[in-house]
């Protein structure tokens, strides 16, 4: 009995080892998992941030504006007599250019030829009747000294002073209708009145013209004008022009394709214009189409000249000024600060801003790329590059 018992016995013992097993083991796993994780100590990272070390110094000002060049004399010519037009000169085409006093169109001039010989001829007429007239005056007073009789005449035409007057003024008339009639023959050549480019012709040979029809358009070639509209801050940049005793350079550049001129300052215009609220600096060029290359009115072109020297200052790349208008810099527990700016002005990339009285005298590192998720008090690594980076 006992033999056949025995390896259920065997088998009971086994199953009870391996509960006792079981229940030990989860027992420790439970045991295990309650205990305390170790605390690890956390460094807090700080992040790089490029930076530039400034100091205050002093810089000239840099102004700049935006103009289109335009000519110094812009005209639509046009007849001034009429006339059927005879001849046109070869030089008279669209784009080309023509020098004072060059003649572009001609007009059949006959009636004028023979208005000018009548006029001649009333000239010499009113010349002939003044002499008869003055020899007639002087017969006539002989005559009266003659007479022996005392005083004056009782008229003026006993000594024919009237008659020498009329006379006078008569030839006076003759002589201005023939300048008048002289001066018509003159304009049926139509001559470039200024060193010119010719920009629109309006008429061709057989045209028949009439007094104040236009026949060209054309702007003088001596030099080309930009109007800079500039404001209230960039004109206290500025030096007084009207007490310079020298040219004051200018550097022009095409906006299109950076071909670049030099130029001078003309004036300042004493006024604002009622559409911008700005007053107006007005730059020249010189013989345009002699430049290499050659300025064409037209042109829009970026105006820079230097202003007054102004100490203080400090020049940051135009990347240090956030979108909220604010400089960052590294205080000196490599924290960030910020400080607002309002730069003065700018010039190649850098713009140049007043230096607070508290930096001053001292070198500031300040962010060249700051993010808009900066903020003040968090430290960073400050990195060190140039301003050209």
């Amino acid at each position: 009995m006992i033999k056949r018992l025995l390896p259920w016995i065997l088998a009971l013992a086994a199953i009870a080892v391996l509960m006792l097993t079981f229940l030990y083991s989860s027992s420790a796993v439970d045991e295990h998992a309650q205990r305390p994780m170790p605390m690890r100590k956390e460094i807090p990272q700080r992040p790089n941030v490029s930076v530039i070390n400034v100091t205050a110094d002093r810089y000239a000002a840099q102004v700049s504006g935006y103009g289109e060049l335009s000519p110094h004399f812009s005209l639509t010519l046009s007849a001034q007599v009429n006339g059927q037009i005879e001849r046109i000169s070869e030089q008279f085409e669209v784009g080309n250019t023509v020098n004072k006093g060059d003649w572009l169109i001609k007009l059949e001039q006959s009636d004028y030829l023979a208005v000018l010989k009548e006029a001649e001829n009333d000239v010499a007429q009113a010349k002939l009747e003044l002499l008869e007239e003055e020899r007639l005056a002087i017969r006539a007073k002989a005559e009266w000294q003659a007479s022996a009789l005392q005083g004056q005449p009782d008229s003026e035409l006993v000594l024919r002073q009237p008659q020498v007057t009329a006379a006078t003024a008569k030839l006076a008339f003759a002589q201005a209708s023939l300048a008048s009639a002289k001066k018509d023959l003159q304009y049926t050549h139509i001559k470039a009145p200024f060193d010119a480019l010719i920009t629109a012709r309006n008429v061709s040979i057989g045209s028949f013209v009439q007094t104040g029809n236009e026949v060209a358009s054309l702007y003088s070639t001596d030099r080309l004008e930009v109007a800079v509209p500039l404001s209230g801050q960039d004109w206290q940049s500025l030096p007084n022009f009207s007490q310079l005793t020298t040219p004051v350079d200018v550097s022009l550049k095409n906006v299109e394709n950076n071909q670049s001129w030099q130029g001078q300052v003309l004036r300042s215009q004493q006024h604002i214009d009622v559409d911008s609220r700005q007053r107006a600096l007005v730059i020249g060029i010189d013989n345009p189409l002699s430049q290499h290359p050659a300025a064409f009115a037209g042109t829009f072109v970026e105006v820079s000249l230097q202003g007054k020297l102004v100490d203080n200052l400090w020049q940051l790349p135009s990347s240090a000024l956030s979108q909220r208008g604010e400089i960052w810099y590294v205080a000196t527990d490599n924290t960030l600060a910020k400080i607002v700016a309002n730069p003065l002005f700018s010039h190649h990339g850098n713009i140049f801003i007043n230096v607070p009285n508290d930096f001053s005298t001292q070198t500031t590192a300040v962010l060249t790329h700051p993010l808009n998720s900066y903020i003040e008090g968090m430290h960073v690594n400050p990195v060190e590059v140039s301003i050209d980076e």
